[in-house]
């Protein structure tokens, strides 16, 4: 099968792979649309994403498709089943699993970092990681559950949006558009969003945005001010710099609640003020993986309610992967399907 394998810092190589075995409990999935994501990014940089990536590895772990076959154990999955998966596999039995925090799995099977991923035509996923899609749910929107998922259905800052809220997100890639989208629905009144890329302004301003900001060339402070923005109740940073990271915890208001969203490398460092933190009683908070949510997020998908696709840049083949992980003014175009097929 035609497979996109990374063997380490910069070096991906679109090769034959052998099909996968089916085990017991295994589902065989024929992809169809696989989401390149920033984690992908940083393990080709050669830094560590939420797992360790031992080359060679097939990558991608935002992916749905069609259930080719299924083993002998599986039940409630049969050929021809449209279907994506939630890649993290947790053990269920060591500690962190057995007191109800799964993502802190000790022995935690990732597909597409631990094990092979979607950036392939086939993949084989354990029955319990597979999930069906929804009638009105397309593959292209089905292989974005896996980012949706890792969003408000279950984070706490959900928790301090309210009706009459003011958020301010700060990163117009596919993750800012999302949670955008999820703060309006939580009943944030107002939402702002501090962008550079004009084209992203304009798809955030589609999608219910009450103010798109220029970050870089525009004062930040003086433009939420000039339009009447007042405390700004949460921030969520979803670039994962340490520039916008400080940025958020600076533009945000008394008793705000700044979300670390976005993944930095791992030995990046911000300098943070502890006084301004005191004064404002701010709460920083960042999220890690996303246990119990793919269900709630393919409903909500299907439903009609969060728009996955107009962030889409393009439904590309996996001979054009390695351009897009290596090229940030092509992702800074949106977010890119990868389709095996094509």
């Amino acid at each position: 099968m035609k497979s996109a394998v990374f063997y380490g810092k910069h070096d991906l190589r679109v090769e034959e792979s052998a099909k996968p075995v089916v085990g017991k409990r295994d589902v065989l999935i024929n992809v169809k649309a696989c989401g390149v994501c920033g984690t992908d990014v940083h393990i080709y940089e050669g830094d560590k994403g939420a797992a360790d990536v031992t080359p060679p590895t097939i990558l991608g772990h935002e992916f749905a498709g069609v259930v080719e076959a299924v083993g002998s154990d599986v039940a409630g999955f049969k050929p021809g089943d449209r279907v994506c998966i939630d890649p993290n596999h947790p053990c269920g039995c060591c500690e962190p699993c057995r007191d109800g925090i799964n993502h802190y799995c000790e022995h935690m099977t990732g597909y597409g970092t631990t094990v092979n991923g979607g950036f392939a035509e086939y993949c084989s996923v354990d029955m319990q990681q597979v999930y069906k899609l929804g009638d009105r749910t397309s593959f292209e929107q089905g292989a974005m559950t896996e980012p949706v998922a890792c969003l408000p259905a279950r984070h706490r800052y959900v928790l301090t949006i309210k009706p009459g809220s003011t958020v301010v997100v700060i990163g117009g890639g596919m993750i800012g558009l999302l949670m955008m989208q999820l703060a309006k629905n939580a009943g944030a009144t107002k939402v702002v969003l501090l962008e550079p890329v004009e084209g992203k302004r304009e798809v955030a301003l589609k999608l219910g945005a009450d103010l798109a900001i220029d970050s870089i060339h525009e004062d930040v402070s003086a433009r939420l001010k000039q339009e009447g923005v007042g405390n700004v109740d949460v921030v969520i940073e979803c670039v994962g710099k340490p520039v916008t990271i400080e940025q958020a915890i600076q533009i945000a208001g008394h008793k705000a609640t700044v979300m670390m969203f976005g993944l930095t490398k791992p030995d990046e460092t911000i300098t943070v003020k502890p006084f301004e933190v005191f004064q404002k009683e701010l709460v920083l908070t960042s999220s890690y993986i996303n246990p119990y949510t793919q269900r709630r997020a393919l409903e909500l998908i299907d439903s009609g309610r969060l728009d996955v696709s107009s962030m889409v840049a393009k439904v590309a083949s996996l001979d054009e992967l390695g351009a897009i992980l290596s090229d940030p003014a092509l992702r800074a175009m949106g977010k890119y399907i990868i389709d095996p097929s094509k």
